[in-house]
């Protein structure tokens, strides 16, 4: 099948169930690449964590701005420019590493904060949080509804070493209040990506994960797409400009 019409089957698979897995969109050479530039990274930042069942860079283009250029592939410029056809930019970038054995598991829950420059009080943006200096907001239901999340996975990953659990669909329930949330994922389907691959997924999916059980690491880099604007006073926190295809 010719690559654009793999690509507009992944943004109507997208479109339809809220997740896609969008296999081969980086080289084996191109992957080494990316590890060789994360495993360089001095990690005295307060954006690393680190500890026995997780290392994360939050804020990464920031702390790693050469990862950058290897990212922005033409295959990557291809697969947004199919996503977004008036164009996007970048909104997020973070680095998850799941070691082997890690205990850590994330709970069914919905991607609902944005992290912004600083607080200005909007009509429809809320709740607030601060972490650590960080400021995130709650946006309108219709700027995560124009968000794509691209997660390239560094390793083959299944349910043994944390694959995420998605809600098929559920994107399109809106904000699902926590405590209606178990009652949901009956019809949850395991989402397993191989090295080299991404997963494409709506800010608003149900999605989790299991412990990992396995002796291979799971790491992603996560990146966050929108074609939104933020209103006056607000501005995302880590806007950058997506060349076009």
């Amino acid at each position: 099948m010719h690559a654009s019409a793999v690509s507009s089957a992944l943004a109507g698979h997208l479109a339809a169930t809220g997740y896609a897995v969008r296999p081969a969109l980086y080289t084996e050479a191109e992957l080494a690449a990316l590890l060789a530039c994360i495993e360089s990274a001095p990690a005295a930042s307060p954006n690393f964590r680190r500890s026995q069942d997780v290392f994360a860079i939050r804020n990464l283009l920031g702390e790693l701005p050469a990862l950058w250029p290897l990212l922005d592939t033409p295959a990557l410029r291809g697969l947004l420019a199919e996503l977004f056809p008036a164009g996007c930019h970048l909104t997020k970038a973070i680095y998850f590493d799941k070691p082997a054995g890690s205990n850590w598991l994330v709970a069914w829950h919905q991607d609902l904060m944005i992290n912004v420059a600083s607080r200005a009080e909007v009509p429809g943006y809320g709740p607030w949080t601060t972490k650590a200096g960080w400021v995130a907001v709650q946006p309108p239901a219709a700027v995560l509804e124009n968000t794509v999340t691209v997660r390239l996975h560094l390793d083959d990953c299944d349910a043994t070493n944390g694959a995420l659990k998605v809600v098929p669909g559920s994107h399109r329930y809106g904000v699902v209040p926590a405590e209606d949330i178990a009652a949901q994922t009956a019809t949850a389907v395991g989402c397993p990506v191989p090295a080299g691959g991404a997963m494409l997924m709506k800010p608003l999916l149900l999605h989790a994960s299991h412990r990992s059980t396995s002796a291979r690491p799971r790491r992603v880099i996560h990146l966050e797409f929108s074609a939104e604007e933020l209103p006056a006073w607000l501005a995302w926190r880590e806007r950058r400009a997506v060349a076009s295809q």
